[in-house]
């Protein structure tokens, strides 16, 4: 299928750039992709993004660890996980281990690969195929990046459902990861609803998805909550550098269309 019908978010054409910023971007990059291609432009910018992103990941380390120790959101740790302490049931805790699995090293890229080759299939396009391991590349980069920064204790195993873990805290992996993988995934499907109801009842699930797996890790007590919260605001960053690399490729390569059209 062609790529223009990843075009349009219902009636919002996502070629047409409507901040200053944007068209500044699509001018500054235009002799690059016009010289290596809107596909390998695609990979290209998705990469250096990633590396950008990782790189302040890691450099955010000493701003991390000072509100850590201070008493501003890191406040928030201890509380949530009494509250969350106190919410336990046998029965639920079994269930949101299971659940938290999903989110794993395990459940997760086989959930994701699965996504992805029913897109790829379903479609006849390779977008779903660059895009998702795209994005969760990023995403696994952030979080190798950031435990090993700040290293970060997991909160005491006492107050922790097993089975237990003992990497660094910061971020949660968990959180990152399923907001990522929910968020490309329900960007590729919105692009080719038309219906609004469709594309908010998309977006709604992805979030929930995304917020039960994020506090499932503090439930579980594998995970604190600003673990949880930095990993979100991670997560939502890396987005914006997918989406804005893809939206970059549909424009460039509608020009192209367009100037081969007008050769011809």
């Amino acid at each position: 299928m062609p790529a223009h019908q990843d075009q349009y978010v219902g009636t919002r054409d996502l070629t047409w750039w409507r901040t200053p910023v944007g068209r500044l971007l699509v001018r500054s990059l235009a002799p690059l992709i016009r010289w290596i291609g809107p596909h390998a432009a695609l990979l290209l910018i998705v990469g250096i993004g990633g590396g950008i992103v990782a790189a302040l990941t890691a450099a955010s380390a000493e701003v991390y660890e000072a509100v850590v120790e201070s008493d501003g959101v890191a406040a928030l740790d201890r509380p949530a996980l009494e509250l969350a302490m106190s919410l336990r049931q046998d029965w639920f805790s079994a269930f949101m281990t299971g659940y938290t699995n999903l989110g794993g090293p395990i459940g997760m890229p086989v959930l994701a690969l699965g996504i992805m080759v029913l897109l790829a299939v379903r479609r006849r396009s390779w977008t779903p195929v660059i895009l998702i391991p795209a994005a969760a590349f990023g995403s696994l980069l952030m979080t190798v990046a950031g435990k090993d920064a700040i290293g970060r204790l997991r909160p005491p195993q006492e107050f922790a459902v097993p089975p237990y873990e003992t990497s660094p805290s910061f971020p949660s992996g968990h959180a990152l990861n399923a907001l990522v993988i929910a968020g490309i995934v329900a960007y590729l499907l919105v692009v080719r609803r038309h219906r609004r109801r469709t594309r908010v009842l998309v977006v709604a699930l992805a979030l929930v998805f995304a917020a039960t797996m994020g506090l499932s890790r503090v439930y579980l007590g594998h995970h604190w909550l600003t673990d949880v919260l930095v990993a979100w605001t991670l997560g939502i960053a890396w987005l914006a550098v997918v989406i804005t690399a893809h939206r970059l490729f549909l424009t460039f390569r509608l020009h192209r269309a367009t100037a081969e059209e007008d050769a011809a």
